[in-house]
């Protein structure tokens, strides 16, 4: 597939991953928001988009780490584009105290709660694509989000959105980044 066509796909997934952002900082019941913060993934997976979290655990050549290189860029774009609306839009969202909080934590904690993350998504999707079940999609995402795992997508919308783009917030981005990719691949390399 052609490296611009990856980046379209990538954009629109991480514009619905803000999307899932914006509704999860919407609600005040965190149970909720998690469960409506899934419909981004939903989206992703029936619409064919292009979710970094989604497709590194599936990587089996090492010339794909292009593509996702790629996919890490269009997300981060597709964030952006969501955060931007969201405050043209005069949404009462705020993402400065979770930002804040997350950016306190310990580098290693970050990379841990990172690998964790990545291990749902790779599950969420690889069990979804398996049994074409939206359980497998909604339960993973709800995890990860309640149980405070990072994943490195959904936190550049956050980060968007709170303005932080000091080098600590790229620092800690990469680190979710890399952390996801290492969560994804324990499962993805599986025996089959």
């Amino acid at each position: 597939m052609q490296k611009v066509q990856v980046l379209i796909k990538a954009i629109y997934a991480g514009f619905m991953i803000g999307i899932g952002g914006a509704v999860y900082l919407s609600v005040e019941n965190k149970a909720l928001g998690s469960l409506l913060f899934s419909f981004g993934l939903l989206t992703i997976v029936t619409q064919g988009f292009f979710l970094y979290t989604g497709k590194i655990g599936f990587v089996k050549k090492w010339i794909a780490l292009l593509d996702m290189a790629v996919i890490v860029v269009g997300n981060f774009i597709g964030t952006m584009i969501t955060a931007w609306i969201c405050k043209g839009a005069g949404l009462n969202i705020n993402s400065i105290e979770l930002v804040e909080k997350k950016l306190s934590r310990s580098c290693f904690h970050i990379f841990f709660l990172s690998v964790l993350c990545g291990v749902m998504m790779y599950l969420a999707i690889d069990n979804f694509n398996k049994s074409k079940n939206i359980v497998f999609i909604i339960a993973p995402v709800m995890i990860f989000i309640l149980s405070g795992f990072e994943h490195s997508v959904a936190n550049m919308f956050y980060f968007h959105l709170a303005g932080a783009y000091s080098f600590k917030a790229w620092g800690y981005l990469l680190v979710m980044v890399i952390g996801n990719g290492v969560g994804a691949k324990i499962f993805g390399l599986k025996p089959e």
